[in-house]
């Protein structure tokens, strides 16, 4: 492997082996070699493409550069300077700014690998990471894929797919239906069965997309419904099953590895309770508070089911564990995680070293599992205002100055400068703090977060500071910690945020041009027109003055997407009537009425809006 393109926020490329270790390790030089049935290459000149950018995207790129082959970066418009596109070796434009038309474009991302002349492909851990024809599109186009097969993502991509896997393998499972269900009907067929809560959840995606929990039977219809709106949204499937829920549950999960020679190795657990709409906040490694005894069921659950279908390339097998201590299957994640820091910091281990390894066709590096170098905990710095529920705040990061110190690692993929777009991801950073025991880590924590300082956006940091001087999580008593303790527990009154200062026009625009003959395209951003506009004067550049704020206007409660409107043109509301569904980095939100009226909608459904925005008018 050669060069690899990261396909996350950026994405394509190949790795290519230069190193004599490697060389060693093929059948011939630069040769395709057998390993069984598995056939893979083995290159010297090494390069990668990624098709994600944030954070991943330059750990990726760091991981190209330590592992000796080049790196492609692709970026969306309001991405062009972001931190990804300067630390790869080469970055590609993707013309556009929706995710569709950008980090999840296929065609686009293939054509930039051609372009670049990658050799293989990495996913980062965006949602193509775990989309098996997409991996399939990479290899057909001739590159390597750094991930696991095709065929794996599938099978386990497919939640009852792989429910049926961990069935045949003795894995611990909660009661659930056999198949995705046909319709609202089936659900509460099941719900009336086994009783509430019960957990839909899409069958063919990951990252607390599609995901509802029905507390009460009024509203299974209704979070049916969303949850399939939520799957076809962001997998292009809409299928659901159901299974029950385990009410205040722990959120534990083994990290595993595996080669192309048939070895799987479970590296460790993590946990991940710390959430909010699904969406993990705090994780540490390994998983405390846990016996030998469940402790050695995980880890071998994992490894059967990951074994069972010969898997390659690093991944995550998810459970629960209830208040009684009941162990249950969740899920398996084919990629690699936003938590890998901390089992590589009480690994020693660089696991996208070790994928690009893998795609390779090289042997683990490791045998068994390793014992834990100490404790470990990552904090997410998400772009989140947690005074008003967690809601994302994008705009520009005006400071950004990260801890340091003994045991704190920093994986971020904005600086001072730097812009965090609406229409994706909140994550600006990972702190990732490192001791030789859980207090040590917990003391280096309170010491890195009061240091981290984040101007400009919103940020979780006020929370982070919070969790770390609670009880609950510091485990003195017991930790009671579990994966709705945000919601239901934690009563800290935190303040809301300074709001966000608007932000800046993002787009390119673009024109071709001519050099030395040969036409070529160039893009500017519009702000920068804009701004060499007004400063000579063009009348077209004036901006007229911010209106006065409208009685009637319906203001966009968030930065994102309008997926769709609950009423019609002209129809006639009620005050608190819901009249739209907005989502926005992986949240969804309802949209209520101010007032009583007549609504005239002045925005279409799925165009992006920003925060703040007049969507409807209420007369």
């Amino acid at each position: 492997m050669k060069k690899v393109l990261i396909a996350k926020r950026g994405e394509s490329g190949r790795l290519a082996g230069a190193s004599a270790h490697r060389s060693a390790c093929a059948a011939g030089d630069g040769d395709l070699a057998s390993v069984g049935d598995q056939d893979f290459f083995h290159i010297k000149a090494p390069m990668f493409c990624s098709a994600q950018g944030g954070e991943i995207a330059v750990r990726i790129a760091r991981a190209c550069a330590d592992y000796g082959v080049q790196s492609v970066a692709v970026y969306a418009n309001a991405d062009i300077d972001a931190l990804h596109t300067r630390m790869a070796d080469e970055a590609y434009g993707l013309d556009g700014d929706r995710p569709a038309d950008t980090y999840l474009n296929v065609e686009k991302l293939l054509a930039i690998a051609k372009k670049s002349g990658a050799d293989a492909v990495h996913p980062g851990y965006g949602f193509l990471s775990e989309n098996a024809a997409f991996a399939q599109a990479v290899i057909d186009a001739g590159l390597a894929w750094i991930g696991p097969r095709p065929a794996t993502i599938a099978q386990l991509g497919d939640k009852v797919s792989a429910r049926k896997i961990a069935l045949q393998v003795g894995a611990p499972l909660v009661v659930g239906t056999p198949d995705p269900v046909k319709d609202a009907s089936e659900v509460l067929a099941f719900a009336e069965q086994h009783g509430l809560p019960i957990i839909i959840k899409a069958a063919f995606g990951g990252g607390g997309r599609g995901m509802k929990i029905a507390w009460r039977m009024d509203e299974v219809a209704e979070l049916y419904a969303s949850a399939v709106r939520e799957a076809l949204a962001a997998f292009g499937r809409g299928e659901c099953f159901v299974e029950q829920f385990l009410d205040q549950p722990r959120h534990i999960e083994a990290q595993v590895i595996g080669d192309q020679h048939g070895k799987v190795v479970v590296l460790g657990t993590r946990d991940c309770s710390l959430q909010r709409r699904n969406q993990k906040l705090v994780e540490e490694a390994p998983a405390p508070f846990l016996s030998d005894a469940q402790r050695a069921r995980i880890h071998q659950a994992a490894h059967d089911i990951c074994a069972e279908v010969g898997y390659a390339s690093a991944g995550t097998v998810e459970f629960l564990l209830s208040g009684s201590g009941a162990i249950s299957f969740l899920e398996v994640n084919t990629r690699l995680q936003v938590e890998h820091p901390v089992t590589e910091q009480t690994t020693g281990l660089d696991l996208v070293v070790e994928q690009l390894r893998v795609a390779d066709g090289l042997p683990l590096s490791i045998n068994a599992t390793p014992a834990p170098l100490g404790h470990a905990i990552e904090f997410r710095i998400n772009a989140e205002d947690v005074g008003r529920g967690f809601l994302p705040t994008p705009g520009p990061v005006q400071r950004f100055e990260v801890p340091g110190g003994p045991g704190v690692r920093v994986d971020t993929g904005v600086l001072a400068g730097s812009t965090v777009p609406g229409s994706f991801d909140s994550l600006m950073a990972k702190l990732i703090v490192t001791g030789s025991t859980r207090e040590q880590a917990l003391a280096r924590a309170r010491r890195a977060l009061a240091e981290f300082q984040i101007e400009g956006v919103a940020s979780v940091l006020p929370f982070h500071r919070a969790v770390m001087e609670h009880a609950d999580f510091i485990g003195a008593d017991g930790f009671k910690v579990h994966t709705r303790w945000i919601e239901t527990a934690f009563a800290n009154d935190l303040a809301a945020a300074v709001r966000a200062a608007p932000q800046p026009d993002a787009s390119l625009l673009r024109c071709a041009i001519e050099i030395d003959g040969r036409r070529m395209q160039l893009g500017l951003p519009a702000a920068l027109l804009q701004g060499l506009a007004g400063a000579s004067g063009a009348a077209s550049a004036a901006t007229p003055a911010e209106a006065e704020a409208d009685a009637a206007s319906v203001a966009a409660p968030i930065a994102g997407n309008l997926h769709a409107w609950k009423v019609q043109d002209g129809a006639a509301v009620q005050a608190d009537d819901v009249i739209a569904i907005m989502e926005a980095m992986k949240m969804e939100m309802q949209v209520t009425a101010h007032r009583a009226g007549r609504i005239a909608l002045q925005a279409a459904a799925g165009s992006h809006q920003a925060a703040g925005a007049c969507i409807a008018r209420i007369v």
